[in-house]
């Protein structure tokens, strides 16, 4: 048996004699830095880290993909996933870069690691002049779009389920609160927070975005509603989806809209002046959608699914 004594002064040795040696092996230990993740690739027998070649396509990496927003510099899509879904404060959640074809680019790209990064449950998604936006657990976050690095992380207030998000040119950004209260907030590019709407003909509102006029788009999930406020506030028109249960609206630059029902597995297309239609149907959890302008083709995440949907237009 090893006395006491003894047992005190080799741990002290050790202490004294180890610590030096990690911190020149792992000086960053303590505070790593952010890191985004790299396209797929792996590490050969020598060593060394090598591209997926061409001729092999991946499909899936995502994790409950809520939203997607789609990057026409690098020509790709940027699908939110959640972590486990737990009470919403994992620090799980990432973001995966996918090909407009379906595969994979980047299966983690913001999440690869942790290092100065929150992340829990990120939902509806927008980019504007060079920044991604998302909302999660009661902030609207901020990246930086070529790099990943978080920019910021503005808290809402009284927010109880922040769900989709548009944001203007000037960087003002609009985002749903689905559950009561049921309103859009405002946040200003100086981080002010302020009720924009509130109350009918808001119901359960989720998707938003803005229109060729700098109008507001909101769709409701408990009606089909399709509500266009002008940037004051007050509504301006009100269409109609051909179902309700709406998650996504895109608006594309002539003015058509196009709605996708989560509840209900369809996409409506609304042309200027003219009645709804269905343009697809079917579509188990059709979320938040986006528009991949390169490629004229709408993407749509099925939540629960873990899987994009793709329709050309």
């Amino acid at each position: 048996m090893i006395r006491s004594s003894y047992r005190r002064h080799l741990t002290s040795f050790l202490s004294v004699a180890v610590t030096p040696l990690l911190t020149v092996l792992s000086p960053q230990v303590a505070a790593q830095e952010f890191q985004a993740g790299e396209p797929i690739g792996s590490v050969n027998e020598a060593g060394v880290r090598v591209p997926m070649s061409s001729n092999v396509k991946v499909y899936g990496s995502f994790h409950f993909s809520e939203s997607c927003t789609f990057d026409p510099q690098r020509n790709l899509i940027l699908a939110m996933n959640n972590g486990e879904r737990g009470d919403g404060t994992e620090n799980d959640g990432f973001v995966s870069l996918i090909n407009p074809d379906g595969s994979v680019h980047t299966p983690k790209w913001i999440g690869v690691t942790r290092d100065g990064l929150e992340l829990n449950h990120p939902l509806g998604s927008a980019i504007a002049n060079g920044v991604l936006y998302t909302v999660d657990t009661g902030y609207v976050r901020s990246f930086d779009l070529a790099s990943g690095r978080p920019l910021k992380a503005v808290p809402i207030p009284g927010s109880t389920v922040l769900n989709g998000i548009a944001v203007t040119e000037d960087g003002t950004i609009y985002a749903s609160n689905t559950r009561s209260p049921e309103l859009i907030y405002k946040v200003t590019a100086d981080d002010e927070v302020s009720v924009f709407a509130q109350g009918a003909p808001l119901a359960a509102p989720n998707g938003v975005a803005i229109d060729p006029d700098g109008n507001i788009v909101v769709v409701n999930i408990n009606d089909n509603a399709v509500i266009t406020y002008d940037p004051e506030g007050e509504v301006v028109r009100i269409e109609h989806a051909v179902e309700g249960g709406n998650d996504g609206v895109v608006v594309l630059p002539d003015g058509t809209k196009y709605v996708s029902s989560v509840r209900f597995g369809s996409v409506s297309r609304i042309r200027p002046g003219e009645e709804a239609e269905i343009i697809a149907s079917g579509i188990p959890s059709a979320a938040s959608m986006c528009y991949d302008s390169v490629q004229n083709q709408l993407v749509i995440p099925l939540n629960a699914n873990f899987a994009l949907a793709f329709i050309p237009l």
